[in-house]
This record gives structure tokens, sequence and C-alpha cells, in this order.
């Protein structure tokens, strides 16, 4: 055994030939998963936004609809919701203002479970008053 490298294969040394071509192949799979994150990232993001149009909507018509009471101007918020393509998973009148929220389903991987959901309120506001979670400042 006089001569015998280590790790050596019928004499001759090893060779790192062909590593490259795996450490690419993870780099473009490292790729490809970051990217397929990134798309269900944007998805959610957009079914987010689509869901506050929803909800915006919603509650812009349905406080158009609240003098006529709160039964009318829900069943009005319902059918722009589904208009855009959304549900609505909530509806309260308190005097003339409407607040509606709304959901839509993600579309994302089906292991990702959930709706995206959105938030409104519509209404007049009441001169003297701030409006609702908006801090009233005074001159100083």
């Amino acid at each position: 055994m006089s001569g015998a490298v280590s790790g050596a294969v019928d004499g001759r040394a090893p060779s790192d030939a062909g590593y490259a071509t795996v450490f690419a192949a993870a780099a473009v799979g490292v790729l490809v998963l970051l990217l397929g994150l990134g798309l269900q990232v944007g998805a959610a993001v957009l079914a987010r936004h689509r869901a506050e149009t929803a909800a915006d909507l919603a509650a812009l018509a349905g406080a158009r609809e609240a003098v006529r009471g709160a039964d009318v101007a829900c069943a009005r918020a319902a059918e722009v919701a589904v208009g855009n393509g959304a549900r609505l998973a909530g509806c309260s009148v308190e005097g003339w203002t409407v607040i509606v929220v709304t959901a839509r389903s993600c579309g994302c991987m089906p292991s990702v479970s959930g709706d995206a959901s959105g938030r409104a309120r519509a209404g007049p506001l009441a001169s003297g008053r701030a409006p609702s979670g908006v801090l009233a400042v005074s001159g100083a």
C-alpha cells in the first residue's frame, strides 16, 4: 500500500468535479422556495386589500340606506360586498353610522387556512365632535 492516497479510487486522487452542480441545484431550489413564499404572501396581501375595499364600499352603500332602517342598510351592504367578491361577516347600525366587516378567501395554498377580513365604518360626522378613532386636537 505504499504510495496510496487516502480516499483514492483506483489509485487516483479524489476530485472536486461535480460539486458546483450540486450547489447550483441547491441554490435554484432555495430560490424557487423563496419565490413560492413571496407569491403566497402577495396573494394574502391582495386578498386583504380586496376585503377592505369590499368593506369600504359596503359601508358606504349601507350608510346611504341607513335612513330606511338597519335591516335595509345591512341587506344593501351584503349585496355590495358579494358584488365585490367578499361576504358580509358582520353589520351593525349605530344611528346613521354603519359598521361593516367583510371576509374574503385568500386563494393561497390549501394548507393556509383562514380568510382575509376588512372593516369599515361610514356615516355622517356629527359637528363639534371628533370622528370616532381620531383624537380631538385643541389649538395650543
